[in-house]
């Protein structure tokens, strides 16, 4: 299996906190991988320093080019996506014009399309008219998603999406994440609800205090009690 992203000693500050302290994993074509951790320990520090909206220091190679260093918008054009835990979306605009704004060309199909957005999520298309801010909580995290998978990114970053979701709508993305990657994106999630990430990973970290102290499958988590008392349980 190709490796499309890999990641070596990432380092991160914010001002004089040392946030990453030598990071290093690898992301698959095609694979689900969960980094996963309390609050606090740099996954989300993770993903924003590998999309350049924090400096790295260290090396991250995404289909075998470095592109530490590189601006958000460039890297957005190199193929990688990413769902911000806040969600960011434009709240005056409506549902369809929030799509619409994820698309990288009106030239080019991608893997994706509005119409494949309402068939994954068919209460986006009962909303298609309505205002964006006026959406519940579940439905801005649908909307966000699936903008920007009209980008068609090869890899996609999700920071937190089941976040103050209801049990049947994180069951809803949970469901979307594995049809992402049956249409061979590549998906980074940071979560924290430890059962969406062994229902639908492949393989999975976990980080303490910076760096990477755990690699394996969800298999092999579910079963290693003594890992997920001391880095995962509150």
């Amino acid at each position: 299996m190709t490796t499309m992203l890999d990641v070596r000693d990432l380092h991160a500050y914010y001002g004089k906190s040392h946030i990453l302290q030598g990071v290093s994993f690898d992301v698959k074509e095609g694979e689900i991988v969960s980094l996963l951790g309390r609050n606090g320990v740099g996954r989300s520090t993770t993903i924003k320093a590998i999309m350049g909206l924090v400096p790295p220091q260290g090396t991250v190679n995404y289909r075998g080019r470095n592109i530490a260093g590189m601006t958000p918008h460039e890297i957005a054009h190199q193929g990688l996506g990413y769902v911000p835990e806040d969600r960011s979306i434009f709240p005056t605009l409506t549902v369809r014009q929030n799509l619409l704004l994820g698309q990288k060309s009106t030239r080019k199909q991608g893997r994706w399309s509005v119409d494949d957005m309402y068939k994954l999520f068919p209460r986006l298309e009962e909303r298609a008219d309505t205002l964006a801010g006026v959406l519940s909580g579940g439905e801005q995290q649908m909307l966000t998603m699936c903008r920007t998978l009209l980008g068609d990114p090869d890899l996609i970053m999700v920071d937190e999406p089941t976040e103050g979701l209801a049990p049947k709508i994180t069951e809803q993305v949970g469901d979307l994440l594995s049809e992402i990657a049956r249409r061979g994106v590549s998906v980074l999630l940071v979560e924290q609800k430890l059962t969406i990430a062994l229902r639908i990973s492949q393989r999975l970290y976990v980080m303490g205090h910076g760096h990477i102290v755990y690699e394996g499958t969800p298999d092999a988590l579910a079963k290693d009690e003594a890992v997920r008392k001391e880095w995962l349980e509150v």
